[in-house]
């Protein structure tokens, strides 16, 4: 990618997702509350790995998925998140790589091993998960590559990152490095507990370091401390420059401090999980503006990325966005890209 503009470089936590299918017996062999998340420290993490039948494991973390997303509908996308040098750090840097998204973050050589999120399956479809943060947490200024950001055309934020001291460092060095070059800055909100706990930073954050904010419903309103989306979208309309703002089945409204843009949402098949579905939108919502599309377009593209995601389980792509895309808007919108 040396030789050409890569148009949104992302940084979040790296995860390697570990998705297996389990009964009520395994569960209750861990000791787990079905359909539940529940971090979990190294010791636990080591012992559940080595409980679990044969699975899939793929590089995961918010902003790595939305990455992989805008890779997978042609966009030149890289990816900074830190990883350990160990078993599941190389699975996660292969899967990375092989989605087609520019990874280059050195590995750490000591402390808390890779990040894993255990995803198990019951029968009746429920999910539960537990997540140990391990090296991801360990992310700092240090680890923000100042030239692939002043290149990046998009630098991509994932709130969830925002609770480690160093990860704050680490957002205001990438911020500064994009507006520095001229170039644009991303966030998204990750999650309504993730707003509630960093509000303050996270409005100083809109207001003077993001141009483009995702996020949903209740993470807006959160955000600005109202039970009304209408005041919320007044609220964040003029803090930055464009506010993508998803509503589940009601779609996505765009705000700008010029107009405010209602989307549909893409029609579906069948709702099978969630998980994933604000990544994806932001995928194709970034790959479309890096592409130069009008701001409803842009919204039209999350939405299909999303549709697709939420069609199955896990937060990666089991059809191509490119075809979904073309189906759905035309087959122009893949002509001409940059």
């Amino acid at each position: 990618m040396a030789d050409k503009t890569i148009h949104v470089a992302g940084i979040g936590n790296a995860i390697v997702d570990v998705l297996v299918h389990a009964d009520d017996l395994l569960l209750h062999r861990l000791g787990l509350t079905k359909g539940v998340m529940t971090l979990i420290d190294a010791e636990q993490a080591e012992s559940i790995y080595a409980q679990l039948p044969p699975g899939i494991e793929c590089s995961g973390g918010s902003a790595a998925n939305t990455i992989a997303g805008i890779a997978a509908l042609g966009g030149r996308a890289a990816y900074v998140g830190k990883v350990k040098s160990d078993q599941l750090g190389q699975v996660f840097r292969h899967d990375i790589r092989n989605s087609g998204v520019h990874f280059e973050t050195p590995a750490a050589d000591g402390g808390p091993s890779t990040a894993r999120c255990f995803v198990l399956v019951t029968p009746d479809a429920q999910r539960t998960m537990l997540t140990y943060l391990g090296a991801c947490i360990d992310l700092g200024p240090d680890d923000v590559d100042t030239g692939l950001i002043a290149g990046a055309e998009i630098t991509y934020l994932e709130g969830y990152l925002y609770d480690p001291p160093e990860a704050k460092r680490a957002f205001l060095k990438a911020a500064t490095t994009a507006h520095g070059a001229g170039r644009l800055v991303s966030l998204s909100l990750s999650d309504p507990f993730c707003v509630d706990r960093h509000r303050d930073a996270f409005l100083d954050l809109v207001s003077g370091h993001v141009d483009i904010l995702f996020a949903n419903e209740a993470e807006l309103c959160s955000l600005y401390q109202t039970t009304s989306f209408d005041d919320a979208v007044r609220a964040v309309r003029g803090h930055c420059r464009i506010a993508a703002v998803t509503r589940g089945d009601k779609g996505s409204v765009v705000v700008t401090e010029d107009e405010i843009q209602v989307v549909a949402a893409d029609d579906i098949d069948q709702l099978v999980d969630t998980t994933g579905a604000g990544d994806l939108y932001a995928a194709g919502f970034l790959f479309g503006f890096t592409q130069g599309r009008d701001l409803a377009t842009c919204a039209m593209l999350g939405g299909i990325a999303a549709g697709e995601i939420i069609s199955h389980y896990g937060a990666r792509p089991e059809r191509s966005l490119k075809d979904l895309a073309r189906a759905k808007l035309g087959p122009h919108i893949f002509e001409n890209l940059r």
